[in-house]
Formats: C-alpha cells, structure tokens, sequence
C-alpha cells in the first residue's frame, strides 16, 4: 500500500483528496499550515523524512490573487521557494511529488486551448509565485515531479466563486458579474479523483492539465448557479472586466487543453456543469 502525504490540509481540493484516499483504505497523513508551513525549510526536511511518504500532493499555497500584488516576496516564499524545499526533501527519499497549479501562468491572449507544453507568460504576481513553484518541481524532479495545472476551482469548503455566489444570492438582489473571462469551472472532487489516480499509475513526469470539460464566462458560470438554486438568473448583470477592476489582472482565455492528461490513459474530467450538478457545493441547511 502506498503511502500518501497532503500538505494544506485545510483547503478545499486537499479536503476532497483525504475523504476519497480515507474512503479507499489508503495510508494518507495530511497536514495544515500550523503542522507543516512550507517556509520552514528544516522543518519540511524533518517532516518529510519521518513520514516517509510515496507520494506528496502540495496542497499548501498563498491563494490570495490581489493580496499577492503587494506581498509578492511573501506569496513566493510558500508558492516558489516552500515548494522547492518540498521537492528537495522529496528528492532524498526518492518521493514523487504532485504540485497544483494553476492557469494564471499563462497571459489569457490565446484563441485555442493552452497546451501543456505552451509558453507560459503570467500578468500578475500570483501567477508568478505558481510558476516559480512549477520550475521548482521539473528542475529538482525531472523523474518523479508532476505539475497538474487546473483553473477556476470550487469545492464545498474554502472561499470560491459558487459558494460566493450562492450566498450573495441570499443577500443581494442584483448582481454584477464579469461577462469577458473565459475558463472552465472545475470541481475540486473531479480534480482530486484525477490527482489521485494519476499517483497511483505513474505516468511520465511532467506538466498535465486537468479542468472541468468545456467553458463559460463567469457571468455564464453565475447564471448557471442562480439556476440550480432556484433564483433568476436575470438577476445577474453583464459587466467587462475594465468595469470590475481589481488589483491583479486576470487572463481573458483561461481554456486550458488535455491532451497529455488523455494520452497517459488518466480519466477525462466531466462537463462542467454536469459537475456543478453532480458536486455538494450548493447542497443548502
């Protein structure tokens, strides 16, 4: 039986990862930031090597898009430099390592889904702390390193887009939603069923895509939410990303395409919004 390791074990994909690894009788340790915080170099050494795992998700991560704009030194620190003392100590006990990432990699200027292999250029400060942390894993792990980039992510625990929206319903009766973002929700359940089959199988190392099939805009995606929960969707008010301003821009074209995903045999994502019905995010008390 293999031994699995989650750090940030708080957040919503790790949280889908545990359930599902408990619930197939698996070994699995996950750790929260105040029992493994990845800026402590000696402490992840330490950790890591008394756990001996076989595989590490690196759940663990400044999340924090806006913020990051003005505390890019603290944001690399976990998302670059934390995980690069990760995949060292990976490195010594011979350990793959599976590293999330993300599509704000990329600038949002293409016009066709982004290939695993395409050139990576990101607009904000988040994006690159992700990138640092993605070199980190294929320059010490050429062998046993795996980035699985995902984008526009919701779960049921944790800050995201459908659980914001579902609770702004609540509160507010009208809404203004960005209309000229493009990406593809994905439900942290699907991407922890990928994630985990990919570690069982061993596929070449290397960078994989993994997001809910087919896209929408966040206005589309909005709509979508209002509906499932019994609201009107015309509720919901069209707005370009020029009117919405926030501190880190974002990519306009965030599709992102799978094809090493599907050549190495890893199951495909569902459709987002058959995901979106099928997921326990807008399960209400």
């Amino acid at each position: 039986m293999s031994r699995w390791l989650i750090t940030g074990a708080s957040g919503m994909l790790a949280t889908e990862l545990l359930g599902r690894l408990q619930a197939a009788g698996e070994s699995v340790l996950a750790l929260r930031r105040d029992e493994l915080d990845l800026r402590d170099g000696p402490a992840v050494r330490h950790l890591v090597s008394a756990c001996r795992p076989d595989t590490v998700v690196n759940c663990a991560a400044w999340t924090a898009v806006d913020d990051a704009e003005t505390h890019e030194a603290e944001a690399l620190a976990v998302n670059g430099h934390g995980v690069r003392a990760l995949a060292e100590a990976c490195e010594r006990l011979g350990a793959r390592l599976i590293q999330p990432s993300t599509d704000y990699v990329f600038d949002g200027t293409a016009l066709d889904p982004y290939r695993e292999d395409a050139r990576t250029c990101p607009v904000n400060a988040y994006g690159r702390t992700k990138l640092a942390g993605e070199q980190a894993v294929l320059e010490v792990l050429p062998e046993t390193g795996y980035v699985v980039r995902t984008a526009w992510l919701y779960g049921a625990t944790g800050k995201n887009f459908v659980r914001t929206m579902a609770d702004l319903e609540r509160t507010r009766p009208s809404l203004d939603v960005v209309d000229d973002q493009v990406g593809p929700p994905t439900w942290a359940g699907d991407l922890a069923a990928g994630i985990i089959e990919l570690g069982r199988t061993g596929p070449p190392p290397g960078v994989y895509h993994a997001t809910g099939a087919g896209q929408t805009s966040w206005y589309g995606f909005a709509r979508e939410i209002f509906e499932l929960v019994g609201a009107d969707p015309d509720r919901i008010t069209p707005v370009s990303t020029k009117e919405f301003a926030r501190p880190a821009p974002r990519p306009a074209y965030s599709v992102l395409g799978h094809e090493r995903w599907s050549r190495a045999g890893l199951p495909p994502m569902r459709d987002w919004r058959e995901a979106l019905r099928g997921s326990d995010v807008l399960v209400r008390d």
